[in-house]
């Protein structure tokens, strides 16, 4: 299957200032619509000085800046409720939240994508950093599952921000989490209820792996439960490139060779070639990501039990008729 870069208008969600913010941290612009400001000590709270809250928080506040441009590529009407209003973005995360508002328009369209429809995935893997709003703001197809593997305190104190600020997941849908800090993800996805046999799609944004070993252990877990055909996008840390010791190759190449290790066939996708196709500027500078999208080769495990059944099923059969004509 040719993977193509799918771009799609995203439905945009109105922002609930009233449930929000209060009014008196509302005020009009000049063009009479009202200007959010974001009202929350969230990040104050004791214990959120720990890595994966401030990357989160961070994350939070490129989707709450974005809301806020006259032309936004998404609206996150709950971003504002996580952000901090105090902190100035200096020139370097400037460009690195450039990047990541396309990598999140570019993630979206491919959700959007892909679970519409009579056969599109109705479940969705998504690896965040816990403060993930994706399963409120999106307008997700009816029977739609989410999963949201992160770290279980921050997803956590996340929840109970959403729920205080009126948050809700679209109506016939489901958001099940699955901790990060789970021994085994993979036995938590499928106690859960995550069928191997029924289209899937995995995301992986935000989420704070720890190194190659790590992720590969993520390739491992969608190869196993991801039927053929099914796709795992996101953005990959150019970081971990550097955890593999003498890579003389391409970083392409090399990512290549990672993902078809697990049956998975990649393709970067260019920041520049997605900010053309939205009518969005040059992208300046590196990111420190790679934005990517995978499809799966393999039959996973449920399918390859499926066709062991039938093949046994076929040959009992066989034996049967076999016996009965002598």
């Amino acid at each position: 299957m040719e993977i193509e870069c799918v771009l799609v208008r995203a439905t945009a969600v109105p922002v609930i200032s009233q449930s929000l913010f209060p009014d008196s941290n509302q005020k009009k612009n000049r063009n009479h619509s009202f200007k959010i400001k974001a009202n929350t000590n969230f990040h104050q709270h004791n214990g959120h000085d720990h890595p994966f809250f401030q990357s989160a928080i961070t994350r939070a506040l490129y989707r709450f800046r974005e809301t806020l441009r006259s032309d936004p590529l998404f609206v996150d009407p709950y971003a504002g409720c996580f952000a901090p209003s105090n902190i100035e973005l200096d020139e370097n995360l400037n460009q690195k939240m450039h990047h990541y508002r396309i990598g999140t328009r570019f993630i979206d369209d491919q959700l959007i994508a892909a679970t519409k429809g009579a056969d599109g995935a109705k479940q969705v893997v998504m690896f965040t950093d816990g403060m993930d709003t994706r399963a409120y703001r999106l307008k997700w197809p009816s029977s739609t599952v989410i999963y949201d593997v992160s770290p279980q305190e921050v997803f956590k104190k996340a929840s109970q921000k959403l729920q205080d600020v009126g948050a809700k997941i679209p109506r016939s849908c489901l958001l099940l989490h699955v901790p990060l800090e789970s021994s085994d993800m993979q036995q938590v996805l499928c106690n859960k209820g995550f069928n191997g046999s029924r289209p899937s799609i995995w995301v992986f944004q935000g989420f704070p792996v720890t190194n190659l070993v790590s992720f590969k252990e993520i390739l491992f877990m969608a190869s196993s439960l991801a039927m053929k055909g099914c796709l795992f996008l996101g953005e990959f840390p150019v970081w971990l490139t550097e955890t593999q010791v003498g890579i003389k190759s391409s970083m392409e190449k090399w990512m290549y060779e990672i993902f078809m290790s697990y049956g998975f066939r990649v393709r970067i996708i260019g920041y520049d070639e997605v900010a053309k196709k939205l009518g969005q500027k040059h992208v300046i500078g590196d990111s420190d990501c790679l934005l990517f999208v995978a499809e799966q080769l393999r039959f996973s495990d449920d399918e390859m039990e499926i066709w062991r059944r039938e093949y046994q099923r076929v040959e009992e059969d066989a034996d049967e008729e076999g016996f009965e004509e002598l």
